[in-house]
């Protein structure tokens, strides 16, 4: 086993008396308990962890967070092994095995390298110009771009463990665990705010973990200690670690990931988070510095190196080289030599660096160049020299000897970007500090506030007071609390730091060519010269140039690379980075994975089982179910011998010649009021609506905004401002959402209410010549009389001694009275009924003799008989078309395309064959041979007991122009079904038996 050979004898926040052993591409490490992979593999002296993404280039760890691009791993064996998880997030534990991605064998030999070599064919944009002939090779091309696309391997097996979701509101959510979000928690907390506190550590404190600040005069960790033990006292106050807020959506609505540690169950959880008020305290990522072949390992970020220093015992190297162009990097030079790490020298790009810190580093000792850069750095596994140059009076240039440095790391600071990332997915712009030389967050367009280093307060001072305020403020707004600061500031020494020089490219001694490789998006291998290409071929603009360069697009999304990206666009292009457009920053922030999303919504819980209140009922008397939006209903119920056709002739001629039972609970229902319901309902609906009465109801279609048909159903008249609405069982869920997409976003003003009680009621229709006779029976404060209770209207009564609302209203063509009752009482209603038509032979009947009997009607079943290309005009419905109002979909119905004559229309058909059931969906061809053209398809097809011959509906091009017309229908064998062009409704045209 290896020993750890830069592992610092003392110090660090790891558990020394816990060691941990773990396996990295096959090879036995040693670590500890607190250790995260890379830190441990650092403290193995394992410098080369992957390779690049295109390139194949060595790559070691560069970072020390969610920031970094190259160690991405692939963690775990058969089915727990998960692709890509970066090393720096990864939390040791006993018996971890991971391998390299996109390295074969292994990383410290990969036979890709050898596409290095081809580096200068592989301009961006290649694979556009270069896969384009000949046209055979497509396939090829194909497999080989799908080859070569990706990281990692997803498992094969079934994942097994579990993963949760969580609902929760709050006063205050504080995005982020360092000083500033500890600050605004412990403020807002003590007013008695609920707050959730979230911070995606293992452990609370931020940047203060790795640093050696001092507040009130003790160790900052000694502060973040009393914060975390007075948050945790506090009884409305949650704390969640190993927690990521990954996403900030409409209505301060946000998304938590929340992990937890090897072992424990759930493995992940997803918190969704109501919250009145959001302080964003997420921090800042330090931005490298752009140079010749910056990438290989061993190069570092500056406040990385000082991380894994004071946080984790590491010593990241044995001698070390500081490069940096503002002051926050001559910290990392001081935490090396506190250590016993040589540094070699701290390269400033600024001419004459004189702050405090850099007069510390020089009383070390510690050499310190001003006014140069790195103008290249050799080492392939491993950085072991670099040169550096003086720059030109004018900046863009070198001149000079070449000196040279060795070392074995390099610790580079380019400066910090705030991490605006969240303000971003929440509305809010950001614009650019000249004097910070970043990006911050401007004008907020939702109650939220950023504070800290992720608002560009750099200073810790500033970062607690900033905290402390917006907690405060946070609290008030919610309601708790005066919103003044209660805490005294605590006190802190900052240093003193002079001013950045921004550089978004080191000038070098070579040009700004491929050759000489300047790297600004490490995980994607998009070079300096790569975006200088893209805006020279007219990709000038920052989405442009990205998806050209496919910039940004990996795992970690461009956090290190994004801004110094858009300076060397600007730079090219000569305008100022503030002025060339920003990154659209969408959720998530850091990669979400499947099983956390689903939750528990897996195997048999992936989608609802929904059963109505009568389910068992039907199971026990022999019903076989079909699955219809979720619910299982029953589709028809066999007897004795019989077998499906069988049972439907049976239950059909019951329903037409005395009395029939339905579950119709599955119906959806939404309850709709306020002072504007019936403008509403008028602007949905094709047909008006004013003039109904209160008891009466109203066959409705719905249309979307193609004019097509989109839904049907009867909505009644409850009270003046008040409707209920019946649609379709599968398109209660989509009605639902369509009325309140244009309740909430165009229709605002509109005083409305909708409520889906599609649960709360059950719902039974009695079907049949026999059914007043039936219902009488068991309801006898309602006169059903056709005088007192005619077709398309409601009365309330009671049934069975339950309070019902019953509706004359009929989808078979029958007498059906629809008896809907709560929920609670659909079984005590429905066999109430049963027993009532004993007398008459009443049968239950299920949906498939629904499907007949609705289509002897010639009533159209939505998802059946449309296909989102038909409208009301096709179906013969022109009636229901008011010609007085506006309606969505109106102005659709005017297009030429949707007048004219020859459009699919909606027939009957029937088979010169009595015997010969058509199959639903079966094409349709005119009658003469040899034509094939289809003309239209079946949509139902049924054999009728009560017609005695089957019989189907269609929809035929030009089709009420055929009637009587013969054409065929292709089956397979390669039959040709000759049938009939007939009116589509065959029975009881006149309507005379559901309206008697």
């Amino acid at each position: 086993m290896t020993p750890q050979r830069y592992r610092l004898p003392h110090g660090g926040r790891v558990n020394r008396q816990r060691p941990l052993n773990f396996t990295f591409d096959g090879k036995r490490y040693l670590g500890y308990e607190g250790d995260t992979v890379a830190s441990a593999l650092l403290a193995n002296g394992v410098s080369l962890v992957g390779r690049s993404f295109k390139y194949h280039r060595p790559r070691g760890i560069v970072g020390s967070g969610p920031e970094e691009p190259n160690a991405l791993l692939q963690i775990g064996t058969g089915a727990l092994t998960e692709p890509n998880l970066r090393a720096t997030e990864v939390e040791l534990y006993e018996g971890l095995v991971a391998k390299s991605v996109n390295a074969w064998p292994n990383a410290n030999r990969d036979i890709g390298a050898a596409v290095g070599f081809f580096s200068r064919l592989l301009a961006p944009g290649f694979y556009y110009k270069t896969f384009m002939w000949p046209r055979k090779m497509w396939k090829t091309y194909e497999r080989f771009i799908r080859r070569a696309a990706g990281l990692g391997v997803t498992p094969r097996q079934p994942d097994p463990d579990q993963y949760d979701r969580m609902n929760a509101h709050c006063d205050v959510l504080v995005a982020g665990g360092g000083p500033a979000g500890l600050a605004a928690a412990l403020e807002a907390g003590r007013t008695g705010a609920r707050v959730i506190l979230a911070g995606e550590q293992i452990e609370f404190g931020g940047s203060l973990l790795g640093g050696r600040q001092l507040i009130d005069g003790v160790p900052a960790t000694e502060w973040v200690a009393a914060a975390v033990a007075e948050l945790s006292g506090m009884e409305e106050v949650r704390l969640l670690l190993r927690s990521t807020v990954t996403g900030y959506y409409d209505h301060n609505f946000l998304t938590v990931l929340q992990k937890t540690a090897s072992g424990h169950s759930p493995r992940q959880r997803v918190w969704r988070v109501r919250a009145g008020r959001v302080v964003l305290a997420t921090g800042a990522i330090e931005r490298p510095l752009v140079f010749p072949n910056n990438d290989r390992p061993g190069i570092m970020l500056a406040s990385a190196v000082s991380t894994y220093v004071n946080r984790y015992a590491v010593a990241p190297g044995r001698r070390a080289l500081i490069f940096t162009n503002n002051d926050t990097a001559y910290q990392s030079a001081l935490d090396l030599s506190d250590v016993g790490v040589a540094v070699a020298a701290v390269v400033d790009v600024r001419p004459d660096p004189q702050g405090p810190l850099s007069a510390k580093v020089r009383e070390r000792a510690i050499e310190v160049i001003g006014g140069h850069v790195i103008v290249d750095a050799t080492g392939t596994k491993r950085v072991k020299n670099v040169k550096i140059m003086r720059i030109n009076a004018s900046g863009d240039g070198v001149e000079g000897p070449v000196r040279t440095i060795t070392c074995d790391l390099v610790a580079n600071s380019g400066g910090w970007n705030p991490t605006v990332h969240l303000h971003g997915q929440s509305g809010g712009e950001t614009h650019f500090d000249t004097e910070k030389g970043c990006f911050v967050p401007g004008e907020a367009t939702q109650p939220e506030r950023s504070v800290g280093s992720c608002n560009g307060s750099f200073d810790l001072s500033e970062c607690l007071k900033e905290g402390l305020a917006a907690g405060a403020h946070a609290a008030s707004s919610a309601g708790w609390g005066d919103g003044v600061v209660s805490t005294t500031l605590p006190s802190v020494e900052d240093e003193r730091r002079e001013p950045i020089r921004t550089m978004w490219v080191a000038p070098s001694k070579h040009p700004t060519t491929r050759e000489h490789k300047q790297f600004v998006d490490l995980q994607e291998d998009v070079t300096a010269s790569d975006i200088v290409r893209a805006a020279m071929e007219g990709y000038d603009s920052v989405p442009l140039f990205s998806r050209y360069t496919t910039f940004g697009f990996g795992t970690d999304q461009g956090k290190l690379g994004n801004v110094n990206g858009m300076g060397v666009l600007a730079g090219h292009m000569g305008k100022d980075i503030g002025t060339v457009g920003s990154i659209t920053f969408r959720p998530v922030y850091t990669p979400v994975s499947f099983g956390a999303i689903a939750g528990r919504n897996v195997g048999d819980l992936s989608d609802p089982v929904r059963k109505t209140p009568m389910h068992q009922w039907h199971v026990e008397h022999g019903a076989e179910f079909e699955n219809v939006g979720q619910w299982k209903r029953a589709w028809y119920y066999p007897q004795a011998g019989e077998d499906m056709q069988a049972a439907v002739n049976r239950e059909c001629l019951a329903a037409r010649t005395t009395a029939a039972l339905l579950d119709q609970s599955t119906l959806g229902k939404i309850d709709i009021q306020g002072p504007d319901a019936v403008e509403f309902l008028g602007r949905m609906y094709t047909n008006n609506w004013r003039g109904l009465e209160v008891g009466r109801c109203r066959y409705g279609l719905m249309l979307g905004e193609d004019g097509m048909v989109m839904d049907d159903g009867v909505t009644a008249r409850v009270a003046e401002n008040h409707f209920h609405m019946f649609t379709t069982t599968g398109g209660a869920a989509a009605v639902m959402a369509w009325l309140e997409r244009w309740l909430q976003t165009e229709w605002p003003e509109l005083n409305v209410f909708l409520t889906s009680v599609t649960d709360h009621w059950a719902t039974m229709s009695i079907v049949g010549p026999k059914s007043r006779q039936v219902i009488s029976r068991v309801c006898d404060d309602i006169d059903f009389s056709p005088d007192a209770f005619p077709f398309l209207s409601f009365r309330e009564g009671n049934v069975a001694g339950v309070p019902a609302r019953v509706f004359r209203i009929s989808f078979s063509g029958e007498l059906t009275y629809e008896v809907n009752v709560s929920a609670d009482y659909g079984r005590h209603v429905w066999q109430a009924i049963m027993e009532a038509g004993r007398d008459f032979d009443i049968t239950p009947y299920g949906t498939e003799s629904m499907h007949v009997l609705r289509a002897e009607k010639g009533s159209i079943l939505v998802g059946q008989d449309t296909d989102g290309t038909v409208t009301p005009v096709d179906f013969g419905l022109d009636w229901i078309l008011s010609t007085r109002k506006d309606f969505i979909g109106k102005r659709s119905l005017s297009r030429q395309d949707t007048s004219r004559e020859d459009r699919k229309q909606l027939v009957g058909l029937l088979t010169d064959d009595s015997n010969e059931i058509l199959p639903n969906g079966a094409q349709i061809v005119e009658d003469r041979r040899p034509t094939n053209e289809m003309i239209g398809h079946v949509t139902s097809s049924y054999y009728s007991a009560s017609l005695g011959h089957p019989f189907a509906l269609a929809l035929v091009r030009g089709g009420r122009a055929r009637m009587g017309q013969k054409l065929r229908v292709p089956v397979a064998g390669g039959r040709r079904i000759r049938v009939t062009v007939t009116n589509p409704l065959f029975y009881d045209p006149e309507g005379a038996r559901q309206n008697g």
